[in-house]
């Protein structure tokens, strides 16, 4: 198994684990979360009861939006409406009606200027021009022999600091995030084309 480790700002590590299967008998809690309109930036609608966001090439004007200290005003992302603090979460994501986009977790307090992904307040995985990434403080590291499925599973542990991908079909983990994590988190979503579609809590892999 072919193992990649870089270092972000010094603390934050990221580790690849091609291929490893999702560690059994362990405690995990299935989030029951929902998209907070408060913070979705203005090209962004969200529909499926607030757990699918769609992206718009023509928002709403930002001057005619309700001003709101909570909403992103510089890029394409929403956050998620439930912070977590510890334990280990589980949710899947559908993709396949978008092409760019980054998905994963952000500190609630983090600034509505920045993107997911592009300070050391968020840790995401991204997918753009057909290839998925790791991303924190704007650098990016390839997931590499991983492809495009239409939904895809992301596992939060917040006790011992990681974000992994999950492949859902082979109920593997095909990247992991290890990094400084500061209380509390909520799922954090952007995307500049298409949609994406939550599934918190329904669907529960066997073996996980």
């Amino acid at each position: 198994m072919a193992t990649g480790r870089t270092v972000w700002g010094g603390m934050a590590m990221a580790r690849l684990l091609q291929g490893s299967r999702f560690p059994s008998g362990q405690p995990r809690r299935y989030l029951n979360f929902k998209l907070d309109e408060k913070t979705a930036h203005c090209s962004l609608d969200l529909f499926k009861k607030e757990t699918g966001v769609i992206y718009r090439t023509i928002g709403i004007d930002p001057t005619k939006a309700a001003k709101n200290p909570e909403r992103f005003t510089d890029w394409a992302v929403v956050l998620a409406d439930t912070p977590l603090s510890s334990g280990r979460h589980y949710w899947e994501v559908t993709v396949k009606r978008s092409q760019e986009f980054r998905i994963g977790v952000a500190e609630t307090n983090m600034s509505r200027e920045e993107c997911i992904g592009a300070d050391n307040c968020s840790w995401v995985y991204a997918y753009l021009q057909k290839k998925w990434y790791s991303m924190a403080s704007s650098e990016m590291i390839p997931v590499d022999f991983f492809g495009k499925p239409d939904r895809v599973g992301f596992l939060l542990d917040c006790d011992v600091k990681t974000l992994s991908l999950i492949e859902i079909e082979k109920t593997a983990v095909v990247s992991t995030i290890m990094t400084e994590f500061r209380a509390p988190l909520v799922p954090a979503f952007a995307l500049w084309d298409g949609e994406l579609i939550t599934h918190p809590c329904k669907d529960i892999l066997q073996g996980i």
